[in-house]
């Protein structure tokens, strides 16, 4: 049971890491709360809830794996290798499709309030 409870521990811990290091991660947080509190603005539904979370949980997940990988890359192969640049540019592109598959979710759940909003006469 120890183990188990300590894993929660090291992961949060690897949470904070990627938050406190990685700009880029701290950029799709602010995202996320922005989308957030638009969710809560206009009361979306528990469905459309459950497409958010999903997809900041995706992004974020594909922004820990490619820190992951690129940590451990760097470590591993210091210099310059075209394999090890094809490897990180894969993790990179993985996380470039999490966060265009997520601007397609918040398009389809907030462009049309937002469409709303600003063509509606006032």
């Amino acid at each position: 049971m120890r183990d188990f409870l300590l894993s929660f521990v090291y992961a949060g811990r690897g949470i904070a890491a990627l938050f406190a290091r990685e700009r880029n991660a701290r950029v799709h947080l602010v995202a996320a709360v922005v989308v957030v509190a638009a969710g809560v603005f206009w009361r979306i539904e528990p469905w459309e809830w459950c497409a958010v979370a999903m997809a900041i949980a995706t992004v974020t997940a594909a922004e820990a794996f490619n820190t992951a990988i690129e940590a451990l890359l760097n470590r591993l192969h210091p210099d310059r290798d075209s394999a090890v640049g094809h490897a990180k540019d894969l993790a990179a592109g993985g996380v470039l499709l999490a966060a265009l598959g997520a601007a397609a979710v918040g398009a389809a759940i907030f462009g049309p309030r937002l469409w709303v909003l600003v063509v509606s006469p006032r």
